[in-house]
């Protein structure tokens, strides 16, 4: 089954597209943004919860919000 897309990063400038999708057969959200690399945070974030090889830090922008709360409501529920 397709992903369904959600939205785009409103302040796009065509490259580095933050977005947000959610998969109907699973309801699991999919997010892509920009890879954190900063060693600061990365130690913050392992400290509750090892990074596995396979798992990436993604940050999205605030101004995103919206988006990802439109796909944690608004229908996502019947995805399961």
């Amino acid at each position: 089954m397709a992903l369904r897309f959600i939205g785009i990063d409103p302040n796009t400038n065509g490259g580095n597209c933050p977005s947000v999708w959610i998969d109907p057969a699973t309801g699991d959200f999919l997010f892509q943004g920009w890879e954190v690399t900063d060693q600061a945070d990365l130690a913050q974030i392992t400290t509750r919860s090892p990074i596995a090889g396979h798992e990436k830090i993604v940050r999205l922008p605030a101004r995103m919000r919206e988006i990802i709360a439109e796909a944690c409501g608004d229908g996502a529920a019947d995805l399961r």
